[in-house]
C-alpha cells in the first residue's frame, strides 16, 4: 500500500511530513551551506511562521520549534577563522608523497 497525502507520493520521510504538516522543514531546521545573513533572514521568516502556528496548529508549532533546536550537520566557517590542515602522515622519517631525484 502506498502513503499519499494530499494527492502526492512523498518519497522520503522528510518529504512526508513537510506534506503532512505542510510546512517547509528547511525553515526551521537550516542549512549547513547558509550564511550568517540567511540565517537571520529566515529565523525571522520562522519566528513570524511559528507565531501563526501557535494560534492555528499548537502541535505543529511544537514541533516547529523542536526543529528550531537541532543544528545542521555542517556550520560554515566564519571568514577570519582558518582550520589546521592535518600533517601528512610520513615514511620512514621522510614526508609521503615526496620524490628523491638521483
Amino acid at each position: 500500500m502506498k502513503t499519499i497525502v494530499a494527492g502526492r507520493e512523498p518519497v522520503t520521510a522528510t518529504e512526508f511530513a513537510e506534506l503532512a504538516l505542510g510546512i517547509d522543514l528547511e525553515l526551521f531546521t537550516g542549512s549547513a551551506t547558509e550564511s550568517r545573513m540567511d540565517r537571520a533572514a529566515r529565523l525571522d521568516v520562522a519566528h513570524e511562521v511559528l507565531a501563526e502556528l501557535r494560534e492555528s496548529d499548537p502541535d505543529t508549532a511544537a514541533y516547529a520549534e523542536t526543529l528550531m533546536r537541532t543544528l545542521p550537520l555542517k556550520q560554515p566557517r566564519s571568514s577570519g577563522r582558518r582550520t589546521r590542515r592535518a600533517a601528512r602522515p610520513t615514511l620512514n622519517g621522510r614526508t609521503a608523497g615526496t620524490a628523491v631525484a638521483a
